[in-house]
């Protein structure tokens, strides 16, 4: 049962990653050059709130660096990229074992 959870939730974000993908291939085509959108931006259009908790968490928890090391450039990367990876992994987690 858990392993039908992990790869359902990770076809969705599958999912969410192509509709991403596929907007910022649009905008890529109206703008005449290459546009991403990072995941940092997205979140903080979604809930700002929740962004600023989140880093006062990591600080607070393990340490500035963690946050300046680890998670602004993962809010800096792409958002399909973010949701592509976290997707296969999920799937990953969440396949048969070999028999």
């Amino acid at each position: 049962m858990i392993r039908f959870l992990f790869r359902f939730v990770g076809l969705w974000v599958l999912a969410g990653a192509f509709v991403a993908l596929v907007l910022d291939g649009v905008r890529s085509i109206a703008s005449a050059e290459i546009v991403t959108t990072p995941l940092g931006v997205t979140w903080l259009a979604v809930g700002p709130d929740s962004l600023t908790r989140f880093q006062a968490f990591v600080t607070r928890t393990l340490s500035a660096t963690v946050w300046d090391h680890l998670a602004v450039p993962v809010l800096g990367a792409p958002l399909f990229l973010v949701l592509g990876v976290a997707g296969a992994l999920l799937l990953l987690i969440g396949r048969r074992p070999a028999a």
